[in-house]
């Protein structure tokens, strides 16, 4: 048996990340990946980047990632509310002011994808790490999709299973020949009511995977504090408390 834990949109959320790395350690899982958007929305980018990258956890390149990287200009989106426009743009240019040279190099060299090949006893498993899906890091796919969508996308990565994030909402999907699409959800940013932070462990073993979706409290009160006193939107301090803010 083989576990390996796969985390996501951590956001700049560090004591979100802590939880989730500190009950990662706890099940004694040595394997863990990153999906990417390490920045944005909370006031700890560098912190987050440094810690991936001290602890050799391999990254994607998510799209908030790229921006910071590439200094990518910001362009509205229709699906989000004036009051979220507004506090989209400030920021992501506080991230773009406050990440360090250091930080925006490592940014600026994450893979777009990752694919994996574990052996199990005489089993091969191919897992195929996406931030969004093979051809883009900033598309929204969702639990409502048709499944043609997701079986497609296996048999292009000629993959069991695909794992991305981007959309902070966790879903695990099974197809046939256990095959599977799951969202790991968002560590430091995640849109369910709940709004814990989220991971996902996969366990193989010769005959099947099985995948778990992890949820955990973390001191979420640090979190919208910290916010509060940077140059950040209060947007998205009560976001997290989930004040009635919608967030699309």
């Amino acid at each position: 048996m083989i576990q390996i834990a796969v985390f996501s949109d951590v956001h700049g959320n560090l004591p979100a990340l802590d939880s989730v790395l500190k009950d990662i350690e706890a099940r004694g899982i040595q394997h863990k990946f990153c999906l990417g958007d390490l920045v944005d929305f909370a006031p700890w980018g560098n912190e987050v980047t440094e810690k991936v990258k001290a602890l050799n956890i391999p990254c994607l390149l998510g799209n908030h990632d790229e921006r910071i990287a590439f200094d990518i200009p910001v362009v509205p989106l229709s699906k989000h509310s004036e009051e979220e426009t507004e506090a989209r743009f400030i920021a992501i240019d506080h991230s773009k002011k406050h990440i360090t040279k250091e930080n925006k190099r490592f940014l600026s060299e994450l893979p777009f994808h990752l694919k994996l090949n574990y052996k199990v006893g005489k089993k091969h498993w191919n897992i195929q790490l996406v931030h969004s899906n093979l051809s883009s890091n900033d598309t929204y796919l969702y639990e409502s999709e048709e499944d043609e969508i997701f079986i497609r996308m296996l048999e292009d990565a000629q993959s069991d299973v695909i794992v991305m994030g981007h959309t902070h909402l966790s879903f695990k999907k099974q197809f046939e020949n256990n095959t599977w699409a799951i969202n790991c959800g968002s560590v430091g940013r995640s849109k369910e009511e709940n709004r814990l932070a989220s991971y996902l462990v996969l366990t193989l073993d010769e005959e099947k995977i099985t995948p778990e979706i992890v949820q955990l409290p973390y001191p979420i009160d640090e979190t919208v504090r910290q916010i509060r006193e940077s140059g950040i939107p209060d947007y998205y301090a009560s976001f997290l408390k989930n004040e009635n803010i919608l967030i699309l």
